[in-house]
């Protein structure tokens, strides 16, 4: 079923790809967008990591880096993977003061996690864990393709549909086809790619915070880091993901400023409702459990990492 919806999902975009190819340059356009479409889902496929990380400006880290901090983040990235039963998948850093995280990558086996140096600044390192074992969870359910070449498309379609808005469309025959049809362009284009995005984002983030938190052992430990976040995330501005807004369903609180909530254009569910499903979570589930580690626990932290 879940390669059925990632089917669906592509089939929707690169539809949209095309119809804006048409209204943009007739048959011709069409056809364009077309063979650009099918370019872009086998360049996204292979190279799905390398365009995120690229874009955001990522450095892979590993147990040897030369802060504390960082070495602890990686070592605990890895006893989650190992606790998941998941290929270890490379840890990367972004430099930018706004908290957030994301996953990228094909399939478990070529998957990478990144976090922004604000979180690691900010959360204590139960809260570090619980918001990465959520990125391992999207990859463990094979999110992590379907986000990334959703992104790459929509990107895509808003690029087109700026530049019908500059050149106009035309039909088949080349002609130019009005002023209307530019503007139904640039208004059901970038939206029904944003549609889809949010069709797709709000019902994996609920499922990989379910999931996260099983991998972690400790949902109220995601759930604090979540209220975090949000409260940090739309004061601070994230330069990289204001460049590419069709990125933003990637990051596991929405990084664009001023966009809050379940309202029409979100491409993410509320935080207080992704709290209140990992709160009810926690009370079903019992005591706390921190899986995947070999550091005993003794109690929450409340301090920074290193503290």
């Amino acid at each position: 079923m879940n390669h059925l919806k990632t089917f669906t999902l592509l089939a929707v975009l690169t539809a949209l790809f095309v119809g804006a190819g048409y209204m943009v340059g007739g048959a011709t356009g069409m056809l364009i967008a077309l063979v650009l479409a099918g370019v872009m889902n086998v360049v996204s496929y292979w190279n799905a990591d390398k365009i995120v990380l690229r874009m955001y400006g990522a450095q892979e880290v590993d147990a040897t880096h030369p802060q504390p901090l960082v070495r602890n983040f990686v070592q605990d990235v890895h006893a989650l993977a190992d606790g998941a039963g998941m290929p270890r998948p490379r840890v990367c850093l972004i430099e930018t003061d706004q908290p957030n995280a994301f996953a990228t990558g094909r399939d478990p086996e070529h998957a990478a996690v990144a976090a922004t140096s604000g979180l690691l600044g900010m959360l204590d390192r139960d809260e570090i864990r619980g918001v990465m074992a959520h990125e391992l969870a999207h990859v463990k359910n094979r999110d992590t393709l379907t986000m990334t070449v959703t992104a790459t498309i929509a990107g895509a379609i808003s690029a087109l549909a700026n530049f019908a808005m500059f050149f106009g469309g035309r039909d088949e025959e080349g002609r130019p086809t009005g002023m209307v049809a530019g503007l139904v362009l640039m208004i059901v284009g970038p939206l029904a790619a944003g549609l889809v995005q949010m069709a797709i984002s709000r019902a994996r983030e609920y499922e990989a915070d379910r999931i996260g938190a099983e991998i972690a052992g400790d949902p109220e430990s995601l759930a604090r880091a979540l209220q975090k976040i949000e409260a940090y995330a739309h004061r601070t501005m994230n330069v990289a993901a204001e460049r590419n807004p069709a990125t933003a369903h990637l990051f596991i609180i929405n990084p664009l400023a001023g966009r809050k909530g379940d309202s029409l254009f979100s491409t993410h569910p509320s935080t207080a409702n992704r709290v209140e499903a990992l709160m009810t979570l926690s009370a079903a589930s019992g005591p706390r459990r921190r899986a995947g580690t070999a550091v005993p626990v003794t109690g929450a932290r409340t301090g920074p990492w290193g503290s």
